[in-house]
């Protein structure tokens, strides 16, 4: 009996078209919903690379003439990026529907003020780690924490486990406020160590470096860190996604029996995914801190941390395309991105957008993604990501 995560065919990512239930658009591994599709040709390969270093020129030239509000929309972009991606992950290509995330964002967070804290503040626990240590701990906590919900995970499925995650979300409101030692108060918070590593410091930007005329100053250099943990992000993910790991896990979304008989440990494949997704979700909570130069528990249920971001991050993986990692990012451009573009535009009257409580940047977002998402589900089911793959289909007859 053959291994189906052993095949040699090259596998799409694309998720299920129909998004009613991801766990049953398929009656068996023969049916599954993904496609096989031809190798590129040399010409592909090479437009292919070109465009990928061409798209690095560009990100990396970025900081070097964009204004500091501009590249703090974009490190923004880049955390809600990460996040989906770990969402992405267990939803759409293990087909486990979580609200969770922002609970392991918190865990992420916390573990990282608390392994990277000095050792000598009298208020706040500290264990005076260097931040990268720190950070490489903080992601396995939270990824530890994932695995510690797997036994459920992996018995409950659909919107049974959507509200059983659920209820982490509200246990970790209820931790940060009760040990404010480790989280901050929700009044003030605590003030996060932020990253540096061999001297080279992002906040305070030490040492003076000048590139190209412009010196990399606190936003630069936040810029360039989060660039490279999303692109290291994204390149562990399509691994993943592309491996024995990524076709075990929709083999278990499509039919759990077949993939059984066929010699996949469902089990393993539904605590694997959450674990990962975990772990990214608690990279997005130290991204995320840094982002605020503060730790801070929320003070209601629909906070950074809460019930509200956690409808966020779903609806960023549905506008960009459920199970598409370039989705996820493209749909945290509209979830995260626009409210703070919005506001810049305001501010600086040059977008046209009403001001005022009535249709302030927030609601306007909200009132935009919420439209996408219904049209989005009636009419292109694959998100942003599918209606890019159209667009290139276009180019290439």
């Amino acid at each position: 009996m053959s291994d189906p995560t052993t095949t040699s065919t090259v596998v799409d990512e694309t998720p299920p078209t129909d998004h009613t239930d991801a766990t049953t658009t398929a009656e068996g591994p023969e049916n599954a919903s993904y496609s096989i599709r031809p190798s590129r040709t040399p010409l592909g390969r090479i437009l292919k690379i070109v465009g990928t270093i061409v798209l690095l020129l560009v990100l990396c030239l970025i900081p070097l003439y964009m204004q500091a509000q501009w590249l703090s929309v974009g490190t923004w972009i880049m955390t809600g990026a990460v996040g989906g991606m770990g969402l992405t992950m267990l939803l759409g290509q293990a087909g486990q529907l979580s609200l969770a995330n922002t609970f392991f964002l918190l865990v992420g967070g916390v573990s990282y003020a608390v392994f990277a804290g000095p050792t000598d503040d009298p208020t706040y626990v500290g264990f005076g780690l260097p931040p990268l240590l720190a950070l490489i701990l903080a992601v396995a906590v939270a990824g530890l924490a994932g695995a510690l919900f797997s036994p459920i995970s992996g018995r409950l499925s659909g919107i049974y486990l959507g509200v059983a995650s659920l209820a982490l979300v509200f246990l970790g409101f209820w931790l940060g406020r009760v040990l404010p030692a480790l989280a901050g108060s929700t009044s003030s918070g605590r003030s996060p160590v932020q990253f540096g590593i061999g001297g080279l410091k992002v906040d305070p930007p030490e040492p003076i470096i000048v590139l190209l005329g412009t010196p990399l100053g606190k936003d630069e250099r936040k810029w360039y860190l989060f660039l490279i943990l999303t692109i290291i992000a994204y390149l562990l993910a399509r691994g993943a996604l592309k491996g024995r790991t990524g076709r075990a896990w929709r083999a278990v979304r499509d039919n759990e029996a077949a993939a059984t008989v066929l010699g996949v440990s469902v089990v393993w494949s539904k605590a694997s995914a959450f674990t990962i997704s975990s772990m990214y979700c608690g990279l997005a909570g130290v991204m995320t801190i840094w982002w605020y130069s503060l730790m801070k528990p929320d003070e209601s249920e629909f906070g950074t941390f809460g019930v509200t971001q956690a409808i966020a991050f779903l609806a960023m993986i549905v506008i960009g395309g459920l199970g598409s990692l370039v989705g996820s990012i493209a749909g945290s451009f509209v979830v995260f991105g626009m409210p703070l573009i919005l506001s810049l535009l305001t501010q600086g009257g040059s977008g046209g957008v009403q001001s005022g409580t009535a249709f302030s940047p927030i609601v306007i977002t909200n009132l935009v993604y919420g439209a996408l998402v219904v049209l989005i589900m009636m009419f292109e089911p694959r998100g942003l990501a599918g209606i890019g793959n159209r667009i290139l289909g276009i180019f290439k007859k």
